[in-house]
């Protein structure tokens, strides 16, 4: 096969070994250069994979001098913006690790360039690749319960990390909810109108920064979606994907974010009478992908540049998730409900 896609990695540490991984089985993918603040950096990575590939510490530099048209920006999310805006305006499409960038401001002008531009950005959503969370969306959009009125997910899990995430000002809002707020809008098929959030530092905490919070969304279908986490919870942890309870007209859907997900709705019949009427118990069905999480990211991404279309993680879409994150911040630090939409376009 030819090779179409000439792939820049910025970024090489932990992390990019997915990312590099994955473009080493394709056989469409040329690797043309690493790209690292820190040379040594880079060429730890190369001499890693076995990769005989330039190396740079510029960005702009690598670009201009491989012909590079397809980066992956797998830096800290402080150079998203950089590496993003840089690429674009040189010809690059991009593909990057969440966040999409560190304000509403650089979201907004992110788009504006792709739209500018034409060049694809699209955001590494994994946990949308996981079977289960399509099986409880298929559950919801499919109508086993009606129409949804309450969506709530608890995250509760207390990772000693060590490093940056304990000096962070906000550490579970800023690096782990994204991923809780990204799946709600898919599970429910339905986007934030405003938020109230009220994040805090409980007793025992390690962090330096509040490491709890509980937010209250509005959504576009009428539906209200209330988040409950905490990254020091000691004891009787969740899932990493969280634990879901979704209430609709007909019933109710419950994911562990473990196992399967199913429902329990109004029994057929007359129940006339019944002060709490039966209910039938309904198995999510099993949705079968090729590859999952992060790889199944990956595919969506590439298939969506082949099919010259924007891809489910377009920057356009996931500047939605990160307006939830971003307004849950404004919101705690006003003390007041946020509007999505004007905080989006401020």
């Amino acid at each position: 096969m030819a090779i179409k896609y000439r792939v820049i990695v910025a970024g090489c540490g932990g992390m990019s070994n997915a990312w590099i991984d994955y473009a080493l089985n394709r056989p469409d993918v040329e690797i043309v250069a690493l790209v690292d603040i820190k040379l040594q950096f880079a060429k730890v990575m190369a001499d890693k994979k076995g990769l005989t590939c330039r190396l740079f510490d510029n960005i702009e530099e690598a670009i201009k001098e491989t012909g590079a048209n397809l980066v992956f920006d797998v830096t800290v999310p402080t150079s998203h913006y950089n590496i993003a805006t840089a690429s674009m305006e040189l010809g690059c499409d991009v593909l990057g690790e969440k966040p999409l960038a560190e304000t509403m401001e650089q979201c907004n002008e992110i788009v504006a360039l792709s739209d500018h531009t034409g060049r694809s950005h699209a955001v590494m959503q994994n946990r949308r690749f996981d079977p289960r969370i399509r099986s409880l969306q298929e559950m919801i959009k499919s109508g086993v319960i009606g129409r949804p009125g309450y969506m709530g997910a608890e995250f509760f899990l207390g990772p000693h990390f060590g490093g940056f995430r304990d000096v962070m000002d906000s550490p579970l809002l800023l690096d782990m909810a994204i991923h809780t707020f990204d799946a709600a809008r898919l599970i429910i098929g339905a986007d934030p109108v405003s938020v109230y959030c009220q994040e805090f530092n409980p007793p025992g905490s390690w962090y330096k920064g509040n490491a709890a919070a509980i937010c209250i969304f509005e959504m576009s279908n009428g539906s209200i979606f209330c988040y409950q986490g905490s990254w020091c919870a000691e004891g009787v942890p969740t899932s990493w994907e969280a634990s879901w309870r979704i209430t609709g007209e007909k019933g109710t859907a419950i994911w562990d974010g473990i196992g399967a997900p199913y429902a329990e709705v109004i029994s057929e019949g007359d129940q006339t009478g019944n002060f709490t009427r039966k209910h039938t118990r309904v198995e999510g069905g099993t949705i079968d992908l090729q590859h999952t999480f992060h790889q199944g990211c990956l595919d969506e991404m590439f298939l969506s540049l082949e099919e010259n279309r924007p891809a489910e993680t377009d920057c356009r879409d996931n500047r939605f998730s990160m307006a939830m994150v971003l307004g849950a911040l404004e919101s705690t630090k006003t003390g007041r409900k946020i509007n999505i939409e004007e905080f989006m376009n401020q």
